[in-house]
């Protein structure tokens, strides 16, 4: 089979060092220059002629500059003759763009998926789109990951007695009813609409929480505006407790300060999809890196994705057919 070559974008090169310990391969060197008119230059320093060449590079702020780094690193992957280029993004930004919910709105969703299509990508890999839709923008092949069982794990070294399971709203429900499967728990939801990005109303609790000890669980942590909402609604619903949990913990603006120290929260729980916030010891950080790690391995090899989450997710689960030779 054709080598692997992996090389790291400025977003996260801690996560592809994991990535390449497990895969048992050097991680590759990249050499990018700032011109004095901003211009960036990216130039890969490992030959990668015929061989299949992973690129690391989660959006995460300054999302565009690490965009068009990947898109660079894309770009010189394909001049250098490289028999595959896989994007390898473990947050992908832009999935919250995904529908037109206003007039003359932009669809960047779509126009990424297109972007990095015209750079030279042959695949992507990514995990937890914050839209399952925004799968069906590209026209290359996109393995899509999730990090369900990898939280699950996390929680069943408790004790989870009169724990509940509770989505931010209904659009993360059926993520947040797999988490609750997994770990033999009822599940909640609020009713959430939201203002602005830094400003949600969740109108009620769905769901029975009265006594019992939250497991809140989203895709995304930004501001933590929703989860703070949320708190606020539990408290009122009779939950004394909360252990907060996502995929992708950005933290961004207040976040940080709004979560460290509310009363409500027990523990917050993340994976490193995301270089983790400074001055944050407690914050719980979950590996994602043998995933990634196995399925680059399995990518290489022509072998199944799905099987990875067999038992964890139902939507990897293959159809069930009968046959009738009647």
């Amino acid at each position: 089979m054709r080598d692997i070559v992996v090389f790291s974008g400025s977003a996260h090169s801690e996560l592809a060092r994991q990535i390449c310990d497990e895969l048992g391969v050097p991680l590759s060197r990249v050499d990018v220059v700032r011109f004095s008119n901003d211009c960036l230059q990216v130039q890969l320093l490992e030959n990668c002629r015929q061989k299949d060449v992973y690129l690391v590079q989660p959006l995460v702020p300054p999302t565009q500059e690490h965009l068009f780094e990947l898109l660079l690193m894309i770009n010189a992957a394909r001049g250098a003759s490289a028999a595959s280029v896989t994007a390898v993004m473990p947050h992908f930004a832009y999935a919250r763009s995904d529908k037109k919910d206003a007039s003359r709105i932009s669809f960047g969703g779509r126009m990424v998926a297109d972007l990095l299509q015209t750079a030279g990508a042959h695949r992507v890999l990514t995990m937890t789109l914050h839209a399952p839709q925004v799968h069906g923008f590209f026209s290359v092949p996109v393995d899509h990951l999730t990090a369900t069982g990898v939280l699950a794990d996390h929680f069943r070294q408790r004790d989870l007695t009169d724990h509940v399971v509770v989505s931010p709203d209904f659009g993360n429900a059926k993520t947040a009813s797999l988490l609750a499967r997994l770990l033999g728990l009822p599940v909640a939801a609020g009713s959430k609409q939201r203002k602005a990005d830094d400003k949600v109303e969740i109108d009620m609790i769905v769901g029975d929480v009265a006594g019992r000890t939250a497991i809140v669980l989203d895709d995304e942590i930004a501001t933590g505006g929703s989860i703070v909402e949320l708190l606020g609604k539990l408290q009122e619903a009779g939950c004394q407790q909360a252990a907060v949990a996502c995929t992708h913990g950005l933290f961004t603006g207040k976040a940080v300060d709004r979560l460290r120290d509310h009363p409500m929260i027990s523990e917050v729980v993340t994976t490193d999809t995301v270089p983790p916030p400074q001055g944050w010891p407690a914050l719980k950080v979950c590996s994602t890196a043998d995933l990634f790690a196995e399925a680059i391995a399995r990518i290489h090899a022509g072998a199944s994705i799905s099987s990875l989450f067999d038992g964890v997710d139902p939507a990897y689960a293959p159809p069930q057919m009968t046959l009738d030779f009647s």
